[in-house]
C-alpha cells in the first residue's frame, strides 16, 4: 500500500535489481518531494522479512511513468518543466536508473535551450557628455529588471567606457535580477573627455570570449551620445563581432547635439553603422537621457520575440510537448511520445547514445493534415513496436483524439531523423479514445509479432460506454488486417476495458502467451481484469477468468489501471501478476489446475407412477444425481497444497420442473470445497422429478413416380414411453398420394391417460415442397387430435 494523495499504483513494474533480488517498483506521480510535487517511485520488497509490506520511496523526483529496459528502468516525467522568460515550458524529461537504483542517465529529446538564453553585456559611455547620470542609471536598473537572469536563461555584464573602459560587473558574476539591480544602483559615472566606443566594444567582445556560455546567444547593447574619437578603429570592432555572431543593439542619446543645436547626422550614421542589420529592429535614437525609459519596453520586445512559438507567433513547436508520457526501449536508444508537440498534435522522438531524433513536422502532414490541426490528435500518447518476419521490428504510435475517432501508426524512423509512416489504422467511433493503448502479441515466441492490440476504453456499445480492444493480424508482407475483437457483454457502465494492456508470457502451461486486459472503472470504480488465453494463432475472444477488486481486498479502487507480469516472483516456476490501483499495488500469483467433473444419477431410469418418497406431504418419485470432483495440477505444485473450489447447483434444468425442490435447500447456495490434487471427492444431491414430454412429427415429402409419398409420425409414444423424458422421431406409416392431387391433409392424434406431462410440446417440421395452408385442433379429455392441411408448393407457384 501507498499515499492515494500521491497517485500510488499509477504504473506498476517488477524488476530485478542488482544481485538478482526481486523488486515491485510502483509509480507515485504526485508524490511530494519537498514543497514540489515531482512524483516519485517506490520500491516494494518481496521478502518474507517485511511481509510484503516493504515500499521505500527512491526519491528520483520527476516520475509518472515506467518502462522496462532490461537490468535498467526508465523513469518519465511528461510535465517536467522548466522557466523560460515569462513562461514554464513542458518539454518532458526521462531518467535511466541503474539497477542500484540510481540515476545512471538523463533522456530529454524535446528539451531545447530557452530562447532567453543569452549572454548580454552593456556597453555603457560614462563620459563627461552625459547628462543627468542617474537618468542613465534608471534606464539601466530599469532593463535590467526586463531580462530574466538565471541559470539556463540570460546572464548580464556591464562595461563602462569614456577615455578608460571598466568592467561593471562581468557575465558570471550575479545569478538572478535582484543580484544585478542591486548592483547597478551602485555604479557612478566614470567621466572622461573622451568617448572611445571601438575600445568599449573591443572590451565587450572579450567579456564573451572569457565569461560567455557555449551554445548562449550573444548580445551586446551599445549606449552612447556622441561620435567614437576611436573611430579608426571602429570597422574592424564591428566586423570581428560579427565574426563572433554577436548581436548588436545600438542607442544615439541626442541630448548632447540638441542642448548645443549640433547637427547629429554623422553621429546617427556612426550608431547605425554599429548596430546590427537591419536597423528597424536593432537602431535607436532618443532626445535625451530622460528620454530612455520611453525605449526601455520597446528594446525588450525586440530581444526577446514571444516565447515558445514558431517565428509568426502562432504556434508551438516542441515546447510543450510532454515528451515522455509514453516510452518505449529499442536495441539502439529510447522511443518517447510527445503528446504536446506541434500544438498537441503531438510527435515521436528518438534519443540514442549519439543524440537526440527529432523528425521534421512535415513528416507527419499526410496522416495529420495541417488542416485538422485544432483537433490535437496526441499522437504518441501511446508507442511500442512490432516484430515482422519480412521487415525486422516496425515502431508503433496511437493518436487517440486524431479526428475525434482516434489512429494508430505503424512507421519506421532512422537516426537520421527520416521518418515514414508505412500504414494506419483508423478508429470507428467518436470519443472511444481509439489508440490510447496498444500491444504486441507473440502467441507462440517465435520473436515474430502474430498480433497487434489497440484499445478503444471509452468505446459505447448497447447503452454503455464499456471499451474494446480490437485485434489487427500481422501479416509476413507487414499488412494489418482487422481480425476481430475483445469485449465484455456484462452491462456494466463505464468499465474502460482496455485502459491497460499487458501481453504476458504463458500462464496455463499449455505453450503459448497470453494477455490481461485491465478495466479500472467496473463495480463502480473498484475495478477489475480479464485473462484471455490464446491457442495456436489467435487469442480466445471469451475471457478465461475475471479477477474483480470488490473479490480481493476490500477498499481496492480503480484496480486494473496498470498491469505488468513478466517475472515469476515468489519463485514457483510461474509468471505472476502485478496490477496497479490507487493506493495500492496488487501481486496475484497462481496455480494452474485442471478440475474433472463426473454426474451420475441413482436410479440411471425412473418410473414416475413409482412414488419411493415423500415431499411437502406427497408421495413423490424422488432420485439422486452424484457430483464427483478432482483435481490435477497443470503446472508444479506442492502435493500437499490444498486447493479450494467453489460451486452452485441448481436442478431447474429445463428437463425438470422448475418448482422441483433440492433436498437439502441450502444446497442452492454456493458450496465450498478443498482438495488436494488427485484426491476425488463426491457429493449427493437429492430431489424430486415431474416430468414433461416433448414430441417430434417430422413430415417428409418427395417426389416419386409421379406419386408423392409421405411419412407420417403418429404419436403412438405414451404407449411405448409411458414414464420418463422423451424427444426424438417416431417411426410411422407410408401413405401414398397421386402426383394430381393438390392438397394433402395429415392427422395426428397425441393421448395422454393421466400422467403428469408439464409443458409438453408438440415439433411439427415438413420439407419444403409442402406449403402448411391450416390447422384444426380439437381437444378431449386426455386427448388431442390435430388435422394439418398442406398444398403442394408446385401448385403455388
Amino acid at each position: 500500500k501507498g499515499p492515494k494523495q500521491a497517485q500510488f499504483g499509477y504504473t506498476v513494474q517488477q524488476h530485478v535489481a542488482a544481485g538478482g533480488e526481486k523488486w515491485l517498483l510502483v509509480g507515485a506521480p504526485y508524490e511530494m518531494n519537498g514543497a514540489y510535487q515531482t512524483g516519485d517511485v517506490y520500491k516494494c520488497s518481496l521478502s518474507k522479512r517485511t511481509n510484503g509490506n516493504g515500499c521505500a520511496k527512491l526519491n528520483l523526483g520527476a516520475v509518472n511513468n515506467l518502462a522496462c529496459i532490461n537490468a535498467f528502468f526508465q523513469a518519465c516525467g511528461p510535465l517536467w518543466s522548466y522557466e523560460c522568460g515569462s513562461s514554464y515550458y513542458s518539454t518532458g524529461i526521462c531518467s535511466r536508473v541503474n539497477a542500484s537504483f540510481k540515476f545512471s542517465r538523463t533522456i530529454a529529446p524535446a528539451f531545447q535551450r530557452c530562447e532567453t538564453y543569452m549572454d548580454i553585456v552593456i556597453v555603457l559611455d560614462g563620459s563627461n557628455s552625459i547628462y543627468p547620470w542617474y537618468e542613465v542609471q534608471a534606464f539601466l536598473i530599469n532593463i535590467l529588471q526586463k531580462f530574466y537572469i538565471g541559470p539556463g536563461q540570460i546572464q548580464v555584464g556591464v562595461v563602462q567606457y569614456g577615455e578608460k573602459v571598466v568592467h561593471e560587473f562581468k557575465l558570471s558574476d550575479y545569478k538572478s535580477v535582484e543580484e544585478v539591480v542591486k548592483r547597478a544602483r551602485s555604479i557612478d559615472q566614470r567621466g572622461g573627455e573622451e568617448t572611445n566606443t571601438a575600445l568599449g566594444i573591443n572590451t565587450a567582445r572579450y567579456t564573451f570570449k572569457h565569461g560567455g556560455r557555449r551554445g548562449a546567444k550573444k548580445v551586446m547593447i551599445v549606449i552612447t551620445d556622441g561620435e567614437s574619437h576611436d573611430s579608426a578603429d571602429l570597422q574592424q570592432a564591428i566586423e570581428d563581432s560579427e565574426k563572433d555572431g554577436i548581436t548588436r543593439y545600438a542607442i544615439a542619446v541626442l541630448g548632447y547635439y540638441n542642448r548645443r543645436g549640433i547637427n547629429p547626422e554623422a553621429f546617427l550614421n556612426e550608431i547605425k553603422y554599429i548596430a546590427s542589420d537591419p536597423d528597424d529592429k536593432h537602431f535607436f535614437n532618443v532626445t535625451d537621457e530622460s528620454a530612455l525609459k520611453d525605449i526601455v519596453d520597446a528594446l525588450g520586445e525586440r530581444i526577446f520575440s514571444l516565447e515558445g512559438t514558431s517565428k509568426n507567433g502562432t504556434a508551438f513547436g516542441l515546447q510543450m510537448s510532454q515528451a515522455g508520457f509514453s516510452a518505449h526501449s529499442l536495441e539502439d536508444g529510447t522511443l518517447v511520445g510527445a503528446v504536446g508537440a506541434y500544438d498537441w498534435n503531438g510527435a515521436v522522438l528518438k534519443e540514442t547514445r549519439q543524440g537526440k531524433v527529432v523528425p521534421p513536422k512535415l513528416s507527419y502532414a499526410q496522416e495529420f493534415p495541417e488542416e485538422l490541426k485544432n483537433h490535437g490528435a496526441y499522437l504518441g500518447y501511446t508507442v511500442t513496436s512490432v516484430v515482422s518476419a519480412r521487415n525486422g521490428r516496425l515502431l508503433v504510435a496511437g493518436a487517440p483524439r486524431f479526428n475525434h475517432t482516434g489512429k494508430v501508426i505503424i512507421f519506421t524512423l532512422k537516426n537520421s531523423g527520416n521518418l515514414t509512416i508505412l500504414h494506419s489504422l483508423k478508429g470507428q467511433q467518436i470519443g472511444s479514445y481509439y489508440g490510447s493503448e496498444i500491444a504486441p502479441v507473440d502467441i507462440d515466441g517465435d520473436g515474430i509479432t502474430d498480433n497487434l492490440l489497440v484499445s478503444a476504453p471509452m468505446f459505447f456499445s448497447a447503452g454503455l460506454e464499456k471499451g474494446k480492444v480490437y485485434i489487427y493480424r500481422v501479416t509476413e508482407l507487414n499488412r494489418f488486417f482487422l481480425e476481430g475483437s475483445l469485449e465484455i457483454h456484462n452491462g456494466v457502465q463505464n468499465a474502460r476495458f482496455g485502459s491497460s494492456l499487458a501481453p504476458v508470457p504463458d500462464l496455463n502451461g499449455d505453450g503459448f502467451n497470453d494477455l490481461v486486459v485491465g478495466a479500472p472503472l467496473e463495480d463502480e470504480h473498484k475495478g477489475a481484469i480479464y485473462i484471455f488465453f490464446s491457442q495456436q494463432n489467435r487469442i480466445l475472444r471469451k475471457y478465461k477468468q475475471r479477477i474483480a477488486a470488490a473479490d480481493l481486498a476490500p477498499g481496492l479502487q480503480y484496480f486494473g489501471r496498470s498491469i505488468h507480469g513478466v517475472m515469476d516472483m515468489n519463485d514457483d516456476g510461474l509468471v505472476d501478476l502485478a496490477v496497479g490501483s490507487l493506493g495500492a499495488a496488487v501481486l496475484l500469483w497462481s496455480s494452474v489446475v485442471r478440475i474433472y467433473t463426473t454426474v451420475r444419477f441413482e436410479p440411471s431410469k425412473i418410473n414416475i407412477f413409482v412414488k419411493d418418497c415423500q415431499r411437502g406431504g406427497k408421495d413423490v418419485t424422488c432420485m439422486s444425481a452424484i457430483v464427483c470432483f478432482n483435481i490435477t495440477a497443470r503446472t508444479a505444485i506442492s502435493p500437499t497444497q490444498e486447493i479450494g473450489i467453489k460451486y452452485n447447483v441448481s436442478i431447474a434444468e429445463k428437463r425438470y420442473n422448475p418448482r422441483a425442490m433440492l433436498d437439502n435447500p441450502n444446497k442452492m447456495q454456493p458450496q465450498n470445497l478443498t482438495l488436494l490434487p488427485g484426491e476425488e471427492t463426491c457429493e449427493h444431491i437429492y430431489f424430486y422429478v415431474m416430468v414433461r414430454f416433448s414430441f417430434n412429427v417430422i413430415l417428409v415429402a418427395f417426389l416419386l413416380t409421379n406419386h408423392f409419398i409421405i411419412k407420417t409420425v403418429l404419436a403412438e409414444l405414451l404407449r411405448k414411453y409411458h414414464y420418463g423424458y422423451y424427444e426424438g422421431e417416431m417411426e410411422g406409416s407410408l401413405r401414398v398420394l397421386e402426383a394430381t392431387r393438390r392438397r394433402m391433409v395429415v392427422d395426428v392424434r397425441l393421448e395422454n391417460k393421466g400422467e403428469n406431462a408439464y409443458n409438453a410440446r408438440l415439433n411439427i417440421t415438413y420439407t419444403p415442397n409442402l406449403h402448411f395452408s391450416s390447422l384444426i385442433v380439437k381437444v378431449c379429455y386426455h386427448d388431442l387430435k390435430l388435422f394439418m392441411w398442406f398444398i403442394r408448393t408446385d401448385v403455388l407457384k
